[in-house]
Protein backbone atom coordinates (compact mmCIF):
# COMPACT_ATOMS: atom_id res chain seq x y z
CA UNK A 1 0.00 0.00 0.00
CA UNK A 2 2.80 2.15 -0.90
CA UNK A 3 0.27 4.82 -2.15
CA UNK A 4 -1.49 5.23 0.92
CA UNK A 5 1.68 5.94 3.00
CA UNK A 6 3.06 8.52 0.53
CA UNK A 7 -0.44 10.40 0.20
CA UNK A 8 -0.40 10.44 4.06
CA UNK A 9 3.43 11.66 3.93
CA UNK A 10 1.98 14.11 1.14
CA UNK A 11 -0.56 15.99 3.27
CA UNK A 12 1.68 15.81 6.16
CA UNK A 13 4.32 17.78 4.20
CA UNK A 14 2.74 20.79 4.74
CA UNK A 15 4.32 21.36 8.27
CA UNK A 16 7.75 19.07 8.05
CA UNK A 17 9.74 21.67 6.31
CA UNK A 18 11.58 23.64 8.59
CA UNK A 19 15.05 24.76 7.34
CA UNK A 20 17.16 28.49 8.06
CA UNK A 21 17.44 30.00 4.89
CA UNK A 22 19.37 33.35 3.61
CA UNK A 23 16.75 36.26 2.28
CA UNK A 24 15.81 36.49 -1.20
CA UNK A 25 15.16 38.99 -3.95
CA UNK A 26 11.39 39.69 -4.03
CA UNK A 27 9.44 41.15 -6.56
CA UNK A 28 7.61 44.29 -5.59
CA UNK A 29 4.24 42.51 -5.47
CA UNK A 30 1.80 42.44 -2.73
CA UNK A 31 0.04 39.55 -1.18
CA UNK A 32 -3.67 40.03 0.45
CA UNK A 33 -4.88 37.31 2.55
CA UNK A 34 -8.54 37.24 1.15
CA UNK A 35 -10.14 34.54 3.77
CA UNK A 36 -8.65 33.00 6.78
CA UNK A 37 -10.57 29.17 7.42
CA UNK A 38 -11.92 28.60 11.10
CA UNK A 39 -13.24 25.67 11.70
CA UNK A 40 -14.27 24.92 15.71
CA UNK A 41 -13.59 21.23 15.43
CA UNK A 42 -9.95 21.51 14.10
CA UNK A 43 -8.02 22.05 10.90
CA UNK A 44 -9.42 23.02 7.60
CA UNK A 45 -6.92 22.43 5.47
CA UNK A 46 -7.44 23.99 2.09
CA UNK A 47 -5.35 21.13 -0.21
CA UNK A 48 -6.78 22.10 -4.12
CA UNK A 49 -6.26 25.58 -5.58
CA UNK A 50 -9.36 27.78 -6.35
CA UNK A 51 -11.15 28.55 -9.71
CA UNK A 52 -13.57 31.41 -10.41
CA UNK A 53 -16.88 31.83 -12.10
CA UNK A 54 -17.73 34.72 -14.64
CA UNK A 55 -19.05 36.80 -11.51
CA UNK A 56 -15.50 36.66 -9.83
CA UNK A 57 -16.32 34.43 -7.18
CA UNK A 58 -13.82 31.49 -6.14
CA UNK A 59 -14.85 28.26 -5.50
CA UNK A 60 -12.63 25.42 -3.40
CA UNK A 61 -12.52 21.94 -1.49
CA UNK A 62 -10.56 21.76 1.90
CA UNK A 63 -10.06 18.00 3.91
CA UNK A 64 -11.39 18.89 6.74
CA UNK A 65 -14.01 21.27 8.01
CA UNK A 66 -17.75 21.91 7.25
CA UNK A 67 -20.96 20.19 9.34
CA UNK A 68 -19.55 16.92 9.84
CA UNK A 69 -15.65 17.67 10.10
CA UNK A 70 -14.53 15.48 7.16
CA UNK A 71 -14.04 18.43 4.36
CA UNK A 72 -16.53 20.70 2.36
CA UNK A 73 -17.07 22.70 -1.31
CA UNK A 74 -16.72 25.90 -0.74
CA UNK A 75 -17.80 29.63 -2.56
CA UNK A 76 -15.47 32.86 -1.81
CA UNK A 77 -17.99 35.58 -2.83
CA UNK A 78 -16.31 38.97 -3.20
CA UNK A 79 -18.33 41.80 -1.10
CA UNK A 80 -17.18 45.75 -0.33
CA UNK A 81 -15.83 44.64 3.11
CA UNK A 82 -14.08 41.25 2.21
CA UNK A 83 -14.82 38.03 1.07
CA UNK A 84 -17.68 36.03 2.17
CA UNK A 85 -17.53 32.18 2.55
CA UNK A 86 -20.28 29.92 2.05
CA UNK A 87 -20.21 26.16 2.34
CA UNK A 88 -21.81 24.96 -0.42
CA UNK A 89 -21.39 21.05 0.57
CA UNK A 90 -20.39 19.21 3.66
CA UNK A 91 -19.53 16.23 3.03
CA UNK A 92 -21.11 12.57 4.97
CA UNK A 93 -18.83 10.30 6.26
CA UNK A 94 -22.34 8.17 6.70
CA UNK A 95 -20.73 4.90 4.47
CA UNK A 96 -22.26 6.42 1.19
CA UNK A 97 -20.88 10.15 0.24
CA UNK A 98 -17.20 10.79 -0.33
CA UNK A 99 -15.01 12.79 2.15
CA UNK A 100 -11.29 13.90 1.98
CA UNK A 101 -11.18 16.38 -0.49
CA UNK A 102 -7.98 17.31 -2.11
CA UNK A 103 -8.77 17.73 -5.74
CA UNK A 104 -9.54 20.83 -7.15
CA UNK A 105 -13.28 21.67 -8.72
CA UNK A 106 -14.19 21.88 -12.33
CA UNK A 107 -17.56 23.48 -13.98
CA UNK A 108 -19.15 21.57 -16.63
CA UNK A 109 -21.04 23.45 -19.43
CA UNK A 110 -24.27 23.66 -17.38
CA UNK A 111 -22.33 25.27 -14.31
CA UNK A 112 -22.15 22.39 -12.19
CA UNK A 113 -19.07 21.75 -9.88
CA UNK A 114 -17.38 18.21 -10.24
CA UNK A 115 -14.26 17.17 -8.09
CA UNK A 116 -13.43 14.38 -6.24
CA UNK A 117 -12.78 12.85 -2.55
CA UNK A 118 -9.95 10.58 -1.26
CA UNK A 119 -12.04 8.41 0.72
CA UNK A 120 -15.38 7.89 1.28
CA UNK A 121 -18.31 5.73 -1.03
CA UNK A 122 -19.33 2.48 -0.36
CA UNK A 123 -15.63 0.56 -1.01
CA UNK A 124 -14.10 -0.97 1.48
CA UNK A 125 -10.04 -0.24 0.50
CA UNK A 126 -8.91 1.46 3.42
CA UNK A 127 -10.43 -0.38 6.77
CA UNK A 128 -13.65 1.55 6.81
CA UNK A 129 -12.44 5.12 5.05
CA UNK A 130 -13.91 4.01 1.78
CA UNK A 131 -12.18 4.18 -1.96
CA UNK A 132 -13.28 7.25 -2.74
CA UNK A 133 -16.18 8.90 -4.86
CA UNK A 134 -16.32 11.30 -7.78
CA UNK A 135 -19.25 13.92 -7.01
CA UNK A 136 -21.54 16.93 -8.75
CA UNK A 137 -23.36 19.60 -7.16
CA UNK A 138 -25.91 21.40 -9.13
CA UNK A 139 -27.31 24.90 -8.17
CA UNK A 140 -30.68 25.27 -7.91
CA UNK A 141 -32.79 28.38 -7.73
CA UNK A 142 -32.87 29.22 -4.19
CA UNK A 143 -29.32 29.65 -3.97
CA UNK A 144 -28.82 25.54 -2.33
CA UNK A 145 -26.59 22.78 -4.03
CA UNK A 146 -27.97 19.38 -3.98
CA UNK A 147 -24.43 16.44 -4.43
CA UNK A 148 -25.04 13.85 -6.98
CA UNK A 149 -22.41 10.19 -6.26
CA UNK A 150 -21.09 10.03 -10.05
CA UNK A 151 -18.92 7.09 -9.33
CA UNK A 152 -18.22 5.21 -6.77
CA UNK A 153 -14.84 3.39 -6.37
CA UNK A 154 -14.25 -0.23 -5.38
CA UNK A 155 -10.72 -0.38 -5.66
CA UNK A 156 -10.65 -3.11 -8.60
CA UNK A 157 -11.32 0.16 -10.47
CA UNK A 158 -8.79 2.39 -8.45
CA UNK A 159 -9.20 4.16 -5.05
CA UNK A 160 -7.79 7.54 -3.42
CA UNK A 161 -8.47 9.97 -5.70
CA UNK A 162 -5.87 12.70 -5.07
CA UNK A 163 -6.11 15.15 -8.02
CA UNK A 164 -9.72 16.81 -9.88
CA UNK A 165 -10.87 16.32 -13.04
CA UNK A 166 -10.33 17.82 -16.29
CA UNK A 167 -12.98 17.71 -18.80
CA UNK A 168 -13.27 17.71 -22.88
CA UNK A 169 -15.63 19.51 -25.43
CA UNK A 170 -18.32 16.55 -25.22
CA UNK A 171 -18.19 16.79 -21.08
CA UNK A 172 -15.97 13.91 -20.51
CA UNK A 173 -14.27 13.74 -17.55
CA UNK A 174 -11.22 12.50 -16.66
CA UNK A 175 -8.69 11.56 -14.03
CA UNK A 176 -6.57 9.33 -11.97
CA UNK A 177 -6.67 7.35 -8.70
CA UNK A 178 -3.27 7.06 -6.70
CA UNK A 179 -3.97 3.24 -5.38
CA UNK A 180 -6.17 0.16 -6.14
CA UNK A 181 -6.78 -0.98 -9.63
CA UNK A 182 -5.38 -4.34 -10.96
CA UNK A 183 -1.61 -3.68 -9.76
CA UNK A 184 -2.41 -1.57 -6.82
CA UNK A 185 -0.55 1.43 -8.11
CA UNK A 186 -3.57 3.27 -9.42
CA UNK A 187 -5.55 3.75 -12.79
CA UNK A 188 -6.73 6.48 -15.42
CA UNK A 189 -10.15 6.59 -15.63
CA UNK A 190 -12.49 8.45 -18.22
CA UNK A 191 -16.39 8.89 -17.18
CA UNK A 192 -18.94 9.66 -19.88
CA UNK A 193 -22.61 10.31 -19.47
CA UNK A 194 -25.38 8.52 -21.62
CA UNK A 195 -28.60 10.29 -20.70
CA UNK A 196 -28.65 10.18 -17.22
CA UNK A 197 -26.56 7.91 -15.70
CA UNK A 198 -22.52 7.78 -15.88
CA UNK A 199 -20.00 5.06 -17.22
CA UNK A 200 -16.62 4.87 -16.54
CA UNK A 201 -14.08 3.09 -18.20
CA UNK A 202 -10.37 2.28 -17.09
CA UNK A 203 -8.22 3.70 -19.77
CA UNK A 204 -4.69 2.73 -17.97
CA UNK A 205 -3.70 0.22 -15.18
CA UNK A 206 -0.25 1.39 -13.80
CA UNK A 207 1.88 -1.66 -12.94
CA UNK A 208 4.62 0.50 -10.93
CA UNK A 209 7.60 -0.19 -13.56
CA UNK A 210 8.70 1.59 -16.54
CA UNK A 211 5.16 2.35 -16.76
CA UNK A 212 5.19 4.58 -13.53
CA UNK A 213 2.88 4.34 -10.76
CA UNK A 214 1.36 6.45 -8.12
CA UNK A 215 -0.31 9.08 -10.43
CA UNK A 216 -1.22 11.60 -7.53
CA UNK A 217 -1.34 14.34 -10.75
CA UNK A 218 -3.86 14.66 -12.57
CA UNK A 219 -4.53 14.76 -16.37
CA UNK A 220 -3.76 17.40 -19.52
CA UNK A 221 -5.72 16.92 -22.81
CA UNK A 222 -4.45 18.18 -26.02
CA UNK A 223 -6.17 19.15 -29.37
CA UNK A 224 -6.21 15.88 -30.73
CA UNK A 225 -7.81 14.02 -27.45
CA UNK A 226 -4.57 12.75 -26.20
CA UNK A 227 -3.50 12.71 -22.36
CA UNK A 228 -0.81 13.66 -20.49
CA UNK A 229 0.13 13.17 -17.02
CA UNK A 230 3.27 11.74 -14.37
CA UNK A 231 3.39 9.30 -11.87
CA UNK A 232 4.89 10.03 -8.03
CA UNK A 233 7.17 6.73 -8.93
CA UNK A 234 8.11 4.04 -11.23
CA UNK A 235 9.46 4.35 -14.37
CA UNK A 236 12.49 2.09 -13.88
CA UNK A 237 15.07 1.87 -10.66
CA UNK A 238 17.22 4.73 -10.23
CA UNK A 239 19.50 5.52 -7.35
CA UNK A 240 18.16 7.28 -4.62
CA UNK A 241 15.01 6.16 -5.83
CA UNK A 242 13.80 2.35 -4.11
CA UNK A 243 10.44 2.29 -6.64
CA UNK A 244 11.02 4.49 -8.82
CA UNK A 245 11.38 8.24 -9.35
CA UNK A 246 8.27 8.29 -11.34
CA UNK A 247 7.41 9.46 -15.00
CA UNK A 248 5.56 11.36 -17.57
CA UNK A 249 3.81 9.77 -19.44
CA UNK A 250 1.45 10.25 -22.46
CA UNK A 251 -2.19 8.48 -23.35
CA UNK A 252 -2.60 7.93 -26.87
CA UNK A 253 -6.30 7.78 -27.92
CA UNK A 254 -7.00 5.58 -31.22
CA UNK A 255 -9.87 5.59 -33.34
CA UNK A 256 -12.21 3.13 -31.78
CA UNK A 257 -11.68 4.46 -28.53
CA UNK A 258 -8.48 2.22 -27.58
CA UNK A 259 -5.99 3.71 -25.62
CA UNK A 260 -2.48 3.12 -25.17
CA UNK A 261 0.23 4.47 -22.53
CA UNK A 262 3.75 5.51 -23.56
CA UNK A 263 6.51 7.01 -20.86
CA UNK A 264 7.79 10.35 -21.92
CA UNK A 265 10.38 11.12 -19.55
CA UNK A 266 11.70 8.78 -16.74
CA UNK A 267 12.88 10.66 -13.56
CA UNK A 268 16.31 10.55 -11.88
CA UNK A 269 18.40 9.17 -15.22
CA UNK A 270 21.48 11.28 -14.07
CA UNK A 271 22.22 13.45 -11.05
CA UNK A 272 20.54 16.44 -12.37
CA UNK A 273 17.18 15.18 -13.03
CA UNK A 274 13.96 15.87 -10.88
CA UNK A 275 12.39 12.98 -8.84
CA UNK A 276 8.61 12.62 -7.42
CA UNK A 277 6.51 14.96 -8.98
CA UNK A 278 2.75 15.10 -7.57
CA UNK A 279 1.36 18.29 -9.68
CA UNK A 280 0.17 18.40 -12.96
CA UNK A 281 1.06 19.36 -16.73
CA UNK A 282 0.95 22.64 -18.53
CA UNK A 283 1.44 23.15 -22.64
CA UNK A 284 2.68 25.92 -24.22
CA UNK A 285 1.58 27.13 -28.01
CA UNK A 286 4.32 24.80 -29.25
CA UNK A 287 3.51 21.84 -27.38
CA UNK A 288 6.11 21.82 -25.24
CA UNK A 289 5.53 20.28 -21.74
CA UNK A 290 5.98 22.01 -18.46
CA UNK A 291 5.58 20.96 -14.86
CA UNK A 292 7.66 20.69 -11.24
CA UNK A 293 9.50 17.61 -9.55
CA UNK A 294 9.74 18.06 -5.29
CA UNK A 295 13.09 16.86 -5.31
CA UNK A 296 15.55 15.94 -7.13
CA UNK A 297 18.14 18.58 -9.47
CA UNK A 298 21.10 17.97 -8.20
CA UNK A 299 22.45 18.64 -4.55
CA UNK A 300 20.70 19.51 -2.40
CA UNK A 301 17.88 17.94 -4.97
CA UNK A 302 15.03 21.00 -3.61
CA UNK A 303 13.21 20.09 -6.73
CA UNK A 304 12.84 21.36 -10.33
CA UNK A 305 10.75 22.99 -13.25
CA UNK A 306 11.12 21.19 -16.30
CA UNK A 307 10.21 21.45 -19.72
CA UNK A 308 9.59 18.87 -22.73
CA UNK A 309 10.25 19.37 -26.10
CA UNK A 310 8.89 16.40 -28.66
CA UNK A 311 10.98 15.41 -31.53
CA UNK A 312 10.00 14.59 -34.92
CA UNK A 313 10.81 10.96 -34.26
CA UNK A 314 8.60 10.99 -31.23
CA UNK A 315 10.68 11.34 -28.50
CA UNK A 316 10.89 13.66 -26.11
CA UNK A 317 13.79 15.78 -24.82
CA UNK A 318 14.12 17.45 -20.61
CA UNK A 319 15.56 20.67 -20.19
CA UNK A 320 15.80 21.93 -16.62
CA UNK A 321 14.47 25.29 -16.24
CA UNK A 322 15.22 26.47 -12.81
CA UNK A 323 17.21 24.35 -9.71
CA UNK A 324 15.97 24.80 -6.50
CA UNK A 325 18.40 25.66 -3.93
CA UNK A 326 18.29 27.56 -0.60
CA UNK A 327 22.05 28.82 -1.01
CA UNK A 328 20.72 30.58 -3.78
CA UNK A 329 18.32 31.83 -1.66
CA UNK A 330 15.18 29.91 -3.09
CA UNK A 331 12.21 28.53 -2.37
CA UNK A 332 12.11 24.34 -1.97
CA UNK A 333 10.11 21.84 -3.14
CA UNK A 334 7.52 23.19 -5.47
CA UNK A 335 4.19 21.41 -5.94
CA UNK A 336 1.03 21.95 -7.43
CA UNK A 337 0.17 22.97 -11.27
CA UNK A 338 2.34 25.97 -13.52
CA UNK A 339 0.80 28.56 -15.57
CA UNK A 340 1.53 30.95 -18.31
CA UNK A 341 0.49 33.98 -18.71
CA UNK A 342 0.03 36.31 -22.02
CA UNK A 343 3.93 37.04 -22.44
CA UNK A 344 5.00 33.61 -21.43
CA UNK A 345 5.80 33.76 -18.16
CA UNK A 346 5.50 30.94 -15.61
CA UNK A 347 4.06 30.85 -11.89
CA UNK A 348 4.03 28.47 -9.19
CA UNK A 349 4.29 27.70 -5.94
CA UNK A 350 7.27 26.06 -3.30
CA UNK A 351 5.66 24.47 -0.25
CA UNK A 352 8.81 25.48 2.26
CA UNK A 353 11.86 27.40 1.94
CA UNK A 354 12.25 31.28 0.87
CA UNK A 355 12.80 34.14 3.88
CA UNK A 356 10.81 32.60 6.35
CA UNK A 357 11.03 28.63 5.23
CA UNK A 358 7.42 28.44 4.60
CA UNK A 359 6.89 28.57 1.02
CA UNK A 360 7.14 30.80 -2.12
CA UNK A 361 5.36 32.05 -5.23
CA UNK A 362 7.22 32.35 -7.59
CA UNK A 363 7.61 33.83 -11.27
CA UNK A 364 10.01 32.03 -14.27
CA UNK A 365 10.76 34.73 -17.12
CA UNK A 366 12.11 33.38 -20.64
CA UNK A 367 15.70 35.35 -21.48
CA UNK A 368 17.85 35.59 -24.03
CA UNK A 369 19.61 32.01 -25.23
CA UNK A 370 16.99 29.47 -23.92
CA UNK A 371 17.67 30.72 -20.06
CA UNK A 372 15.05 31.32 -17.31
CA UNK A 373 14.78 34.00 -15.04
CA UNK A 374 13.44 33.25 -11.34
CA UNK A 375 11.80 36.00 -9.80
CA UNK A 376 10.51 35.66 -5.84
CA UNK A 377 6.73 37.35 -5.81
CA UNK A 378 6.02 36.40 -2.16
CA UNK A 379 7.79 34.65 0.78
CA UNK A 380 4.88 33.22 2.40
CA UNK A 381 5.24 33.29 6.50
CA UNK A 382 3.44 32.72 9.95
CA UNK A 383 3.64 36.33 10.69
CA UNK A 384 0.04 39.23 10.67
CA UNK A 385 -2.14 36.18 9.68
CA UNK A 386 -0.04 35.41 6.32
CA UNK A 387 -0.98 31.87 4.94
CA UNK A 388 2.19 29.38 4.61
CA UNK A 389 3.03 26.02 3.02
CA UNK A 390 1.04 26.42 -0.41
CA UNK A 391 0.82 23.05 -1.79
CA UNK A 392 -1.30 23.86 -4.91
CA UNK A 393 -0.78 25.94 -8.20
CA UNK A 394 -2.19 28.72 -8.80
CA UNK A 395 -5.16 30.96 -10.95
CA UNK A 396 -4.70 34.05 -12.52
CA UNK A 397 -7.41 36.35 -13.36
CA UNK A 398 -7.87 38.44 -16.52
CA UNK A 399 -6.29 41.52 -14.82
CA UNK A 400 -2.98 39.44 -14.17
CA UNK A 401 -3.62 38.50 -10.10
CA UNK A 402 -3.12 35.51 -8.77
CA UNK A 403 -4.89 33.68 -6.52
CA UNK A 404 -4.17 29.90 -4.51
CA UNK A 405 -4.46 28.30 -1.51
CA UNK A 406 -2.36 27.88 1.71
CA UNK A 407 -3.00 24.81 4.03
CA UNK A 408 -1.80 26.27 7.19
CA UNK A 409 -1.49 29.73 8.63
CA UNK A 410 -3.88 32.38 8.13
CA UNK A 411 -5.80 34.93 11.11
CA UNK A 412 -6.45 31.00 12.81
CA UNK A 413 -3.83 28.76 11.70
CA UNK A 414 -6.00 26.92 9.53
CA UNK A 415 -5.51 27.84 6.10
CA UNK A 416 -5.96 30.57 4.22
CA UNK A 417 -7.37 31.64 0.34
CA UNK A 418 -4.86 34.38 -1.12
CA UNK A 419 -4.15 36.86 -3.58
CA UNK A 420 -0.73 38.05 -5.33
CA UNK A 421 -0.77 41.26 -7.72
CA UNK A 422 2.69 41.37 -9.71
Amino acid sequence: MRGKTHSIGLRAVLAVFALTLFAAETAASQEKVLYSFYNSGGAVLPVAGVISDASGNLYGTAFYGGTYDNGMVFELTPTATGWNKTVLYSFNPNGIDGFGATGGLVFDASGNLFGTTEFGGTGDCTNGFGCGTVFELSPSANGHWTETIVHDFQGYDGWEVHAGLIVDGAGNFYGTTANGGTYGQGTAFELSRAGGSWTVTTLHQFTGGYDGGVPFSGLRLDAAGNLYGMTYEGGGKSAGCRYGCGTVYELHRFKGGNWSEKVLHSFSQNGADGRYPNGGLIFDGSGNLYGVAGAGGGKPGYGIVFELTPATDGSWTESVLHNFNDQQPDGIGPSGNLLFDSSGNLYGVTIAGGTHSHGTAFELSPAAGGSWTETTLHNFSNNDGDGYNPVSGLMLDSSGNLYGTTGSGGYYGQGSVYEITP
